[in-house]
């Protein structure tokens, strides 16, 4: 199981299932309502318990490529049950697409997160700092990985740049083409640990990986001319062994990260306006137009850009918007679970004793 990542964390973490006679398995892919897992026997193909879905009430209560489960499994069919997750050291996510406030998780106990943006007429500081924030907040170390180098003409330019924007985040500029920079990577790719892939459609995520598994296997697909933006090639999430023993799990690209529950996330991406605001003269200064603001002296002075405190102003406001519609959603759910408990009109109380 080491091949998937199982350490002696993992399997502290296990003795109580252990005791129960289940097995451990790793989530690899994920389909409708089934998943294919992992265990020291082999492949199976696990679904949940009845118990299991009746104690489950949002989406991270389910499975994602990544987990570690309690199986009890049935080789003669190659199938097997979920009893339980066990605790993840990190989650990925990110609110799905549409005006509903749920969670859509991209990738469960990852070591590192990859943010990749490619060096062409795509790329985009603000995309990175919106895709930092999540990194952060998951718990994962993020690296940014500036893909298809070889298309641009001067990369240490972008990557001065990138350093600028992401404070204390590893900046590696690649090409999936020459192999140039790939031996930067190298120190994220040990046996048993676990990368995922984040970017916009079109960064060279596919490329990369095919590259890092050494063979083929994502497809790739071309680029726009008109705007320098790919096609989604990449369709479902999937852990990938790579070459060297390191582990991938594979995302579809996307046009736009929709934030989700992030506060952490938020200051780590921005530390540097975070750091900023300590010298304000008011604790709750909201870094717009009160006396004292050691943010808005920062942008008469030329040391923070606007173009950065403008990119912080409007996620800090969409990750607002977020809680206030999470809050809403739970305030209706629990409105609506006093209503079901309360007795209806010509029923009657029965009390137990003890």
């Amino acid at each position: 199981m080491a091949r998937w990542g199982w350490d002696s964390e993992w399997a502290e973490a296990f003795v109580p299932y252990a005791a129960l006679g289940h097995i451990p398995g790793r989530v690899t892919a994920e389909h409708k309502h089934i998943y294919t897992v992992q265990t020291a026997q082999g492949e199976l193909l696990a679904e949940v318990t009845g118990k299991f879905r009746f104690a489950a009430s949002e989406r991270e209560d389910y499975p994602a490529v990544g987990d570690w489960l309690a199986l009890s499994p049935r080789y003669e069919d190659g199938r097997a049950s979920i009893h339980a997750i066990l605790p993840r050291r990190s989650k990925f996510s990110r609110k799905i697409a549409g005006n509903t406030t749920d969670e859509q998780i991209a990738a469960v106990n990852v070591d590192t997160v990859f943010l990749i943006a490619a060096l062409n007429g795509d790329f985009n500081l603000r995309r990175l700092e919106r895709y930092l924030i999540p990194a952060w907040e998951s718990g994962a170390q993020p690296v940014i990985v500036l893909s298809k180098s070889d298309l641009c003409d001067d990369p240490a330019l972008f990557v001065a740049e990138t350093e600028g924007i992401a404070p204390g985040v590893p900046v590696h500029a690649v090409s999936a083409v020459t192999g140039a920079g790939m031996d930067g990577l190298a120190p994220y790719l040990t046996a048993g640990r676990t990368l995922t892939l984040l970017g916009s459609s079109g960064a060279g995520k596919s490329s990369l990986t095919n590259f890092l598994a050494g063979s083929e296997v994502m497809s790739t697909g071309g680029i726009r001319e008109d705007d320098s933006r790919g096609r989604h090639t990449t369709t479902h999430r999937e852990l990938i062994p790579l070459a060297g023993g390191a582990l991938m799990i594979d995302t579809p690209g996307m046009r736009e990260l929709q934030l989700w529950s992030a506060e952490e996330g938020m200051t780590a991406a921005f530390a540097d306006i975070e750091e900023l605001a300590e010298a304000c003269r008011f604790g709750d200064c909201t870094h717009r137009k009160e006396p004292g603001c050691a943010v808005q002296e920062a942008l008469r002075a030329g040391t923070l850009e606007r173009s950065r405190y403008d990119s912080f102003r409007k996620l800090e406001s969409e990750l607002a918007f977020v809680a206030r519609k999470e809050q809403e959603k739970q305030r209706a759910q629990e409105k609506g679970g006093r209503k079901q408990a309360q007795p209806t009109r010509g029923s009657r109380q029965i009390e137990s004793e003890d």
